[in-house]
């Protein structure tokens, strides 16, 4: 419901796209097995399976303890992958799309629920996205 004069707040979304050029099936298996996954994001018991709930962990500082409580939301094989993303107090949703192009994939990743209070985590995770995103990249270019 909501009264003249008020706006609903915008929730925010960030979004990387790049093209590599390598297969989306190659992508996928970076994507969605736990030991390659750990290679690029965190440590993980991931399984592709819609409903799955796993978690995301890292541990980058002595004492520091990250923990992304998450469930797979979308499984279409080598297309899209959605997890919900719950950290901090941030509830949001992780999309990976793949499209296929004629030099390889175009690799969407989009990040969407940062409400207007969580300018820290929306920053946060524009530049970690960007860091994350290079070492997807180096670890399907490392695949066979």
């Amino acid at each position: 419901m909501s009264f003249s004069g008020e706006t609903t707040p915008a929730i925010r979304t960030v979004i990387i796209e790049r093209e590599v050029a390598h297969p989306p099936e190659k992508i996928w298996r970076a994507l969605t097995q736990p030991h390659l996954i750990e290679e690029w994001l965190m440590k993980t018991d991931f399984k592709p399976v819609e409903g799955q709930k796993f978690t995301l962990r890292n541990e980058p500082k002595p004492n520091v303890n990250v923990v992304v409580d998450c469930e797979v939301l979308t499984v279409e094989p080598n297309r899209t992958l959605s997890y919900a993303w719950d950290a901090f107090g941030l509830e949001s949703v992780v999309t990976f799309t793949l499209e296929p192009t004629p030099k390889g994939t175009i690799i969407r990743m989009e990040q969407t629920g940062f409400r207007p209070d969580q300018e820290l985590a929306y920053n946060g995770a524009k530049a970690a996205w960007k860091q994350f995103m290079v070492a997807l990249e180096n670890t399907v270019a490392s695949l066979d």
